[in-house]
């Protein structure tokens, strides 16, 4: 069933392309269960199925650990997909998707995977999400400003709809890492002091 759900995943990438670039392993398999849902399934479903799937995870610490260990065979992790389909009654996309985590022993990226998918569900419906992290939370009228300056940018495109969130980490120091989707803009002041020990590194 797996090799058969791969095939439609390679078959589907060429005709259907994900609206925002995602990398690393679990862009890789968010942009797959993308593609075989335009071609296969209803988007809107799949996200259904795939949120009550991480909403059993956060509230199953065993299954959470189950998911991650090592000592699982590759029928017992296809079994525990199973039961975890049956047990919800998922949508075949979405359960097939599972089958194939479980047999690439990837079923501890489900959490990561849901939430890179999830970049691609509110693209597809026209949203865009973006986070910019500050050392202190920024006041509404900067906020404001970039929501409008983000939002006319390449890295939302015409038509799109921007969700800008505002994330608070100390750790940064001053400046702005800005996030959308995959791409990353980092102005922060601990970027900056860590470039500078490098190149003094370098030179020394």
């Amino acid at each position: 069933m797996s090799r058969v759900f791969l095939r439609s995943l390679a078959s589907a990438a060429k005709s259907t392309k994900p609206p925002v670039q995602l990398f690393g392993v679990d862009g890789t398999y968010a942009n797959a269960l993308y593609s075989a849902t335009i071609q296969q399934s209803d988007m809107a479903q799949t996200w259904k199925s795939l949120e009550k799937v991480e909403n059993v995870i956060k509230g199953d610490p065993q299954l959470k650990v189950a998911l991650t260990n090592p000592s699982l065979t590759k029928d017992d992790r296809v079994a525990v997909a199973k039961s975890i389909s049956d047990k919800l009654a998922l949508d075949k996309t979405t359960a097939n998707f599972l089958t194939v985590l479980a047999e690439n022993n990837r079923l501890g990226n489900f959490s990561s995977v849901f939430e890179k998918f999830g970049l691609l569900n509110d693209a597809y419906n026209g949203v865009v999400e973006a986070k910019v992290t500050s050392a202190k939370p920024l006041e509404s009228k900067i906020l404001k400003r970039l929501q409008n300056s983000i939002g006319k940018s390449s890295f939302v495109g015409e038509g799109k709809t921007l969700k800008l969130t505002n994330k608070v980490d100390p750790e940064i120091l001053g400046g702005l890492v800005v996030e959308v989707g995959d791409r990353t803009v980092d102005v922060s002041i601990a970027n900056k002091v860590a470039r500078l020990n490098q190149t003094l590194k370098d030179n020394l």
